[in-house]
Protein backbone atom coordinates (compact mmCIF):
# COMPACT_ATOMS: atom_id res chain seq x y z
CA UNK A 1 0.00 0.00 0.00
CA UNK A 2 1.39 3.41 -0.94
CA UNK A 3 1.66 6.03 1.75
CA UNK A 4 1.71 9.77 1.18
CA UNK A 5 2.38 12.27 3.94
CA UNK A 6 0.39 14.91 2.08
CA UNK A 7 -2.68 12.69 1.83
CA UNK A 8 -2.91 12.69 5.63
CA UNK A 9 -2.45 16.39 6.45
CA UNK A 10 -5.61 16.53 8.63
CA UNK A 11 -4.14 13.87 10.93
CA UNK A 12 -0.82 15.72 10.95
CA UNK A 13 -2.61 18.88 12.10
CA UNK A 14 -4.16 16.90 14.97
CA UNK A 15 -0.71 15.79 16.08
CA UNK A 16 0.63 19.36 15.79
CA UNK A 17 -2.15 20.61 18.07
CA UNK A 18 -1.51 17.76 20.50
CA UNK A 19 2.17 18.58 20.90
CA UNK A 20 2.25 22.36 20.27
CA UNK A 21 2.77 23.08 23.98
CA UNK A 22 6.13 21.29 23.87
CA UNK A 23 8.13 24.31 22.77
CA UNK A 24 11.28 22.22 22.31
CA UNK A 25 9.49 19.82 20.01
CA UNK A 26 10.90 20.41 16.52
CA UNK A 27 8.91 20.02 13.33
CA UNK A 28 11.35 17.46 11.85
CA UNK A 29 10.81 15.17 14.85
CA UNK A 30 7.06 15.61 14.57
CA UNK A 31 7.08 14.68 10.90
CA UNK A 32 9.33 11.69 11.66
CA UNK A 33 6.98 10.58 14.43
CA UNK A 34 3.95 10.96 12.20
CA UNK A 35 5.58 9.09 9.30
CA UNK A 36 6.49 6.04 11.38
CA UNK A 37 3.18 6.18 13.22
CA UNK A 38 1.31 6.09 9.92
CA UNK A 39 3.69 3.58 8.33
CA UNK A 40 3.34 1.18 11.24
CA UNK A 41 -0.42 1.16 10.68
CA UNK A 42 -0.22 0.65 6.95
CA UNK A 43 -1.88 -2.61 5.93
CA UNK A 44 0.66 -5.14 4.60
CA UNK A 45 0.07 -7.07 1.42
CA UNK A 46 -1.33 -10.55 1.93
CA UNK A 47 -2.33 -12.23 5.21
CA UNK A 48 -1.40 -10.41 8.41
CA UNK A 49 0.55 -12.00 11.24
CA UNK A 50 0.03 -11.04 14.86
CA UNK A 51 2.11 -11.35 18.00
CA UNK A 52 1.02 -12.77 21.40
CA UNK A 53 0.52 -9.13 22.48
CA UNK A 54 -1.84 -8.48 19.57
CA UNK A 55 0.55 -6.52 17.37
CA UNK A 56 -0.68 -6.56 13.79
CA UNK A 57 1.46 -6.74 10.68
CA UNK A 58 4.48 -8.36 12.31
CA UNK A 59 6.96 -10.24 10.15
CA UNK A 60 7.38 -13.97 9.63
CA UNK A 61 10.46 -15.84 10.82
CA UNK A 62 11.75 -16.00 7.25
CA UNK A 63 11.27 -12.27 6.73
CA UNK A 64 13.05 -11.40 9.96
CA UNK A 65 15.93 -13.73 9.12
CA UNK A 66 16.39 -11.73 5.91
CA UNK A 67 16.18 -8.49 7.91
CA UNK A 68 18.88 -9.77 10.25
CA UNK A 69 21.12 -10.31 7.22
CA UNK A 70 20.36 -6.73 6.15
CA UNK A 71 21.37 -5.46 9.60
CA UNK A 72 24.90 -6.78 9.03
CA UNK A 73 25.40 -3.89 6.62
CA UNK A 74 24.87 -1.21 9.29
CA UNK A 75 28.01 0.49 10.69
CA UNK A 76 27.14 -0.31 14.32
CA UNK A 77 26.71 -4.03 13.70
CA UNK A 78 29.90 -4.15 11.64
CA UNK A 79 31.80 -2.34 14.40
CA UNK A 80 30.55 -4.62 17.19
CA UNK A 81 31.27 -7.80 15.26
CA UNK A 82 34.78 -6.52 14.56
CA UNK A 83 35.36 -5.75 18.24
CA UNK A 84 34.06 -9.17 19.25
CA UNK A 85 36.51 -10.81 16.86
CA UNK A 86 39.37 -8.70 18.25
CA UNK A 87 38.37 -9.75 21.78
CA UNK A 88 38.64 -13.40 20.77
CA UNK A 89 34.94 -14.08 20.26
CA UNK A 90 34.23 -13.94 16.52
CA UNK A 91 30.61 -14.49 15.51
CA UNK A 92 29.49 -15.72 12.10
CA UNK A 93 26.15 -15.18 10.42
CA UNK A 94 24.71 -18.36 11.97
CA UNK A 95 25.13 -16.74 15.39
CA UNK A 96 21.91 -14.80 14.68
CA UNK A 97 18.51 -16.49 14.42
CA UNK A 98 14.93 -15.32 13.97
CA UNK A 99 12.26 -17.18 15.92
CA UNK A 100 8.79 -16.81 17.33
CA UNK A 101 8.82 -15.95 21.03
CA UNK A 102 5.63 -17.11 22.68
CA UNK A 103 7.16 -17.92 26.05
CA UNK A 104 9.87 -15.24 26.28
CA UNK A 105 9.57 -11.65 27.50
CA UNK A 106 11.13 -9.07 25.22
CA UNK A 107 11.97 -8.71 21.54
CA UNK A 108 15.17 -10.72 21.47
CA UNK A 109 17.97 -12.12 23.56
CA UNK A 110 21.51 -13.37 23.90
CA UNK A 111 22.20 -16.91 25.11
CA UNK A 112 25.75 -17.92 25.95
CA UNK A 113 26.89 -20.77 23.73
CA UNK A 114 23.93 -20.34 21.42
CA UNK A 115 23.90 -16.80 20.08
CA UNK A 116 21.46 -13.97 19.44
CA UNK A 117 17.78 -14.50 18.67
CA UNK A 118 15.30 -11.95 17.34
CA UNK A 119 11.60 -12.41 18.03
CA UNK A 120 9.84 -12.25 14.66
CA UNK A 121 6.40 -11.87 16.23
CA UNK A 122 7.38 -8.43 17.56
CA UNK A 123 9.18 -7.10 14.48
CA UNK A 124 7.59 -4.80 11.91
CA UNK A 125 10.39 -2.48 10.75
CA UNK A 126 14.04 -2.93 9.74
CA UNK A 127 15.07 -0.41 12.40
CA UNK A 128 13.53 -2.61 15.09
CA UNK A 129 15.56 -5.61 13.93
CA UNK A 130 18.74 -3.51 13.75
CA UNK A 131 18.21 -2.34 17.33
CA UNK A 132 17.70 -5.84 18.71
CA UNK A 133 20.86 -7.09 16.95
CA UNK A 134 22.91 -4.14 18.25
CA UNK A 135 21.56 -4.46 21.80
CA UNK A 136 22.25 -8.18 21.98
CA UNK A 137 25.73 -7.81 20.47
CA UNK A 138 26.62 -5.53 23.38
CA UNK A 139 25.54 -8.32 25.75
CA UNK A 140 27.67 -10.72 23.71
CA UNK A 141 30.64 -8.36 24.05
CA UNK A 142 30.15 -8.15 27.83
CA UNK A 143 29.96 -11.93 28.04
CA UNK A 144 33.17 -12.20 26.00
CA UNK A 145 35.28 -9.69 27.93
CA UNK A 146 34.14 -10.56 31.46
CA UNK A 147 35.58 -13.41 33.47
CA UNK A 148 32.81 -15.75 34.61
CA UNK A 149 30.00 -13.27 34.06
CA UNK A 150 26.99 -14.60 35.96
CA UNK A 151 23.77 -13.67 34.15
CA UNK A 152 21.78 -14.91 37.11
CA UNK A 153 23.41 -12.34 39.39
CA UNK A 154 21.09 -9.35 39.56
CA UNK A 155 23.84 -6.70 39.66
CA UNK A 156 25.79 -8.19 36.77
CA UNK A 157 22.64 -8.63 34.71
CA UNK A 158 21.65 -5.01 35.47
CA UNK A 159 25.08 -3.72 34.48
CA UNK A 160 24.98 -5.26 31.02
CA UNK A 161 21.40 -4.05 30.51
CA UNK A 162 22.39 -0.50 31.47
CA UNK A 163 25.29 -0.60 29.02
CA UNK A 164 23.19 -2.06 26.21
CA UNK A 165 20.44 0.48 26.75
CA UNK A 166 22.91 3.38 26.78
CA UNK A 167 25.15 2.33 23.90
CA UNK A 168 22.66 0.78 21.48
CA UNK A 169 20.49 3.83 20.89
CA UNK A 170 17.42 2.03 22.26
CA UNK A 171 16.44 5.20 24.11
CA UNK A 172 16.97 7.73 21.34
CA UNK A 173 14.34 10.47 21.43
CA UNK A 174 12.69 9.37 18.17
CA UNK A 175 12.27 5.79 19.45
CA UNK A 176 10.77 7.00 22.70
CA UNK A 177 8.28 9.07 20.71
CA UNK A 178 7.21 5.99 18.78
CA UNK A 179 6.59 4.24 22.10
CA UNK A 180 4.38 7.11 23.21
CA UNK A 181 6.82 8.78 25.64
CA UNK A 182 7.04 12.53 24.97
CA UNK A 183 9.29 13.67 27.82
CA UNK A 184 12.25 15.66 26.53
CA UNK A 185 14.54 16.51 29.44
CA UNK A 186 16.20 13.48 31.01
CA UNK A 187 14.32 11.07 28.75
CA UNK A 188 17.31 8.85 27.99
CA UNK A 189 18.22 7.80 31.53
CA UNK A 190 14.57 7.42 32.48
CA UNK A 191 14.06 5.18 29.44
CA UNK A 192 17.11 3.07 30.27
CA UNK A 193 15.97 2.59 33.87
CA UNK A 194 12.48 1.57 32.74
CA UNK A 195 13.80 -0.95 30.24
CA UNK A 196 16.42 -2.36 32.63
CA UNK A 197 13.77 -3.04 35.26
CA UNK A 198 11.57 -4.71 32.68
CA UNK A 199 14.41 -7.03 31.69
CA UNK A 200 15.34 -7.79 35.31
CA UNK A 201 11.74 -8.78 36.04
CA UNK A 202 12.40 -12.06 34.22
CA UNK A 203 15.37 -12.86 36.50
CA UNK A 204 14.22 -14.87 39.55
CA UNK A 205 17.14 -13.46 41.55
CA UNK A 206 15.81 -9.91 41.09
CA UNK A 207 12.49 -10.27 42.88
CA UNK A 208 10.93 -7.44 44.84
CA UNK A 209 13.17 -4.43 45.42
CA UNK A 210 16.30 -6.37 44.44
CA UNK A 211 16.06 -5.24 40.81
CA UNK A 212 15.93 -1.51 41.57
CA UNK A 213 18.56 -1.83 44.31
CA UNK A 214 20.96 -3.68 42.01
CA UNK A 215 20.42 -1.21 39.16
CA UNK A 216 21.12 1.82 41.33
CA UNK A 217 24.17 0.18 42.94
CA UNK A 218 25.92 -0.31 39.59
CA UNK A 219 24.41 2.59 37.64
CA UNK A 220 27.31 5.07 37.63
CA UNK A 221 30.10 2.65 36.78
CA UNK A 222 28.09 0.77 34.14
CA UNK A 223 26.46 3.81 32.52
CA UNK A 224 29.89 5.44 32.11
CA UNK A 225 31.55 2.28 30.77
CA UNK A 226 31.35 2.80 27.01
CA UNK A 227 33.57 -0.04 25.81
CA UNK A 228 34.04 -1.06 23.02
CA UNK A 229 33.27 2.54 21.99
CA UNK A 230 35.53 5.47 22.88
CA UNK A 231 32.38 7.28 23.96
CA UNK A 232 28.64 6.66 23.81
CA UNK A 233 27.51 6.71 20.15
Amino acid sequence: MKFSLFSCLPELRILVNKYKKLYVFSLPYLILFFYFHAFSRTEPMGPKSSSPDGLEGVKTVEEVQAMIQESFRTPMVKFLRKRLAEAGCPVNDNFFKARECKDVQGTGGFVRGSGVYVCSNYMRLQDEVNQVVIHELIHAFDDCRATNLDWGDCAQHACSQIRAGHLSGDCHFKRELLRGYTKTRGHEQECIRRRVLKSLSSNPNCAGSAAADAMEAVWDICYNDTRPFDRAP
